[in-house]
């Protein structure tokens, strides 16, 4: 990205805010444009300074909540959300994911894993660390291993629109890509998840892993 990538911090605990401006604000292609000790606070600036990427905890009962997501892609929809939770919930951490955040992290990863997670995040792109794929793998891997038993047939280009997903190509892009409409490029996508029986985004960034089509140590969308 040309310009910097414009960060919000989202989090009531004192300690981590400090830590990540602390990281923030030693990358030379970051800047932080705000923070936030509640959902109060988080919605009084940041419609207004439209971050590229927004930092969030939402397990602080009485600071913030998971519907404070949705409400983040209401008031601020070109910013792109990065979740840093020390939730082990697995049941929330699927409904979060469900909302379609576009990153999460534990409070266990390192400088180096939150700072890809950043400019991964600021593209739009997916990223996820090993605890939160175990998760997820976890709760589908049953279904993966009977599809391998029984192999769904995948068109060379419908392999080639998931792995076009999970490197972060955005709609727009493929079909500028693949010299394809947008129209084609959404029933490619439709296709794909018919087939397999998939119905979010994490599903087939899961089969796409699971196959060998993208990395698992940081998931593309």
């Amino acid at each position: 990205m040309s310009e910097p990538v414009s960060v919000f911090i989202a989090d009531s605990q004192d300690l981590t805010r400090f830590g990540l401006r602390h990281l923030i604000e030693g990358e030379k292609n970051m800047n932080l444009s705000g923070e936030a000790v509640n959902s109060d606070d988080l919605f009084k600036s940041i419609g207004s300074k439209s971050p590229d990427v927004l930092i969030l905890d939402y397990k602080k009962t009485g600071d913030f909540k998971i519907g404070d997501i949705n409400r983040v892609r209401e008031v601020s929809p070109k910013t792109n959300i990065l979740v840093i939770s020390a939730d082990e919930e697995k049941a929330i951490i699927h409904d979060v994911l469900g909302k379609g955040v576009n990153s999460f992290l534990t409070k266990e990863c390192d400088q180096t894993e939150i700072k890809n997670a950043i400019y991964a995040t600021a593209k739009g792109e997916k990223f996820f660390c090993g605890k939160i794929l175990e998760i997820i793998f976890e709760k589908h891997y049953n279904k993966f291993e009977v599809e391998d038993c029984l192999p769904t047939e995948l068109t060379t280009r419908e392999l080639e629109i998931v792995e076009m997903i999970t490197q972060g190509y955005s709609t727009k892009k493929m079909a500028e890509t693949l010299c394809l409409s947008h129209h084609t490029i959404y029933t490619h996508k439709k296709n794909v998840m018919k087939k397999l029986a998939i119905k979010s985004t994490s599903e087939l960034i899961l089969y796409a892993v699971n196959i060998g089509l993208a990395a698992s140590n940081a998931t593309k969308n």
